[in-house]
């Protein structure tokens, strides 16, 4: 039988610091869920390409936007605005970055293995 997983973002199992931003990781088990701040002036192709090594994000994410705008940019040339409330399934191969003077802060479900981790 399967047992019940409490955890909170305030005590991440695991932290991963970029330039302009932070990914907290949690281990559910068979799921890792990450909450994810970009600071204003992030964007992906400038603060997390040196890490993830690929012309793109190749992650898929999917989740759910809690505060700020950013801006997505797919790699066949679409592209998308998400703000708070905003529920995301956005496919590998994207560009984003935020807009504005607000941090952008997100639940993602999806992704969390690699996103942003240092190989």
């Amino acid at each position: 039988m399967a047992n019940a997983i409490k955890k909170n973002f305030d005590n991440p199992d695991e932290t991963r610091p970029m330039t302009h931003g932070r990914v907290k990781v949690l281990d559910l088990g068979d799921v890792k869920v990450m909450e994810v701040t970009f600071e204003p002036g992030w964007k992906w192709s400038q603060d997390v390409m040196p890490t993830a090594g690929t012309s793109s994000c190749q992650v898929h994410h999917l989740g759910i936007q809690t505060a700020g705008h950013l801006h997505v940019r797919l790699d066949d040339g679409s592209e998308q605005e998400y703000g708070p409330g905003d529920v995301y399934n956005i496919p590998p191969g994207h560009d984003a970055w935020v807009l504005g003077d607000k941090p952008v802060t997100f639940i993602d479900f999806r992704g969390a293995e690699t996103y942003a981790k240092p190989k």
